[in-house]
């Protein structure tokens, strides 16, 4: 069992940036691949970036160019850097992280969510 905990969320006007961290516990086994999904209000959560234990990532179209997902293994933590948020960016933010694949679409730890609020 891995807990995730999420932390930086906040408010932010449009263009602003905020930064986000998630800190996961020790596990058993490697934690292969770590992501950020989210949820606006009234919608279904979707992916934002995901990145594996080298370094690689992916990101949705909507995010590129403007977050930028890093990872440090030492220190279990996982970090979303967001710039010239949108107001569309608005959402719950959770992070999630899978001993398995990247691409495997199997996501069995998530954390509780921090939200993130940009005014136009």
């Amino acid at each position: 069992q891995v807990q995730l905990q999420e932390s930086g969320g906040g408010s932010v006007q449009s263009g602003g940036s905020l930064k986000l961290s998630c800190a996961a516990s020790e596990a058993a086994y490697p934690i292969a691949c770590m992501g950020w999904f989210r949820q606006p209000p009234g919608k279904v959560r979707e992916a934002v970036a995901h990145i594996d234990r080298d370094g690689s990532t992916t990101y949705a179209d909507s995010v590129k160019g403007r977050f930028t997902i890093s990872r440090d293994n030492a220190k279990n933590t996982l970090y979303l850097q967001m710039n010239s948020l949108k107001a569309e960016d608005t959402a719950m933010y959770y992070c999630a992280a899978s001993p398995y694949d990247c691409y495997s679409g199997s996501w069995p730890f998530l954390g509780q969510g921090t939200q993130v609020t940009v005014s136009s």
